[in-house]
């Protein structure tokens, strides 16, 4: 990523948590993420980010607004994201108006990208890593369940490198190899810690 204008710290926004949520396609991010979602449905102090990416509204996965790629560059040129980075040929972008959640103390959460992480930390001066997992062998059976790669294209993705966060941030592994029950259990559990530690803050 080379954006046009660097990225900086709001003031304000060390008073919320911002939580980046990231792991390997098999993994069930998406899920998990939905599940939190819903768990906290009405909660004021907990904000679920909206992504803008350059893909097609039905492309499935997550509920993201989908631009084209001219019209995220505007965007970018704007200053209307607070990060945003690029993967597999298309543009991902985190809405500015985060900042402004961030600074009335509040928990946000994002869908974002292991290789991104540098960019959040740039910016968000309380930064929390979720890392949804699963063993190679659960992620090779859901890859395959799909049906978008070959067999070899997947034991190639899934031998390119370790599923672990590298580099100096606060990361929470989450294991979601089992029901979704046990992944949504933990997922809901790690951002109750957050929120509380947000109100030990505010």
């Amino acid at each position: 990523m080379n954006p046009s204008h660097e990225p900086h710290i709001v003031p304000g926004t060390e008073r919320g948590i911002m939580v980046v949520v990231v792991g390997p396609s098999g993994a069930g991010k998406d899920t998990l993420m939905a599940l939190a979602a819903k768990h906290f449905q009405g909660r004021p102090d907990v904000h679920f980010v909206r992504r803008v990416i350059t893909r097609h509204t039905h492309a499935g996965g997550e509920q993201h607004l989908a631009v084209s790629a001219q019209g995220f560059a505007s965007m970018e040129q704007a200053g209307n994201f607070a990060v945003w980075w690029e993967a597999h040929g298309l543009k991902y972008g985190i809405p500015a108006e985060v900042s402004v959640s961030l600074a009335q103390g509040n928990l946000v959460i994002a869908n974002g990208s292991r290789s991104a992480l540098h960019h959040f930390k740039a910016v968000f001066p309380r930064l929390k890593v979720i890392n949804v997992t699963a063993t190679a062998e659960v992620l090779a059976n859901r890859l395959e369940a799909r049906g978008r790669e070959t067999h070899e294209d997947i034991m190639a993705r899934l031998a390119r490198g370790p599923l672990t966060v590298r580099g100096d941030y606060d990361v929470t592994d989450i294991d979601n190899s089992g029901s979704l029950e046990d992944g949504e259990r933990r997922i809901v559990g790690a951002l109750d810690g957050f929120l509380s530690e947000v109100t030990e803050i505010g």
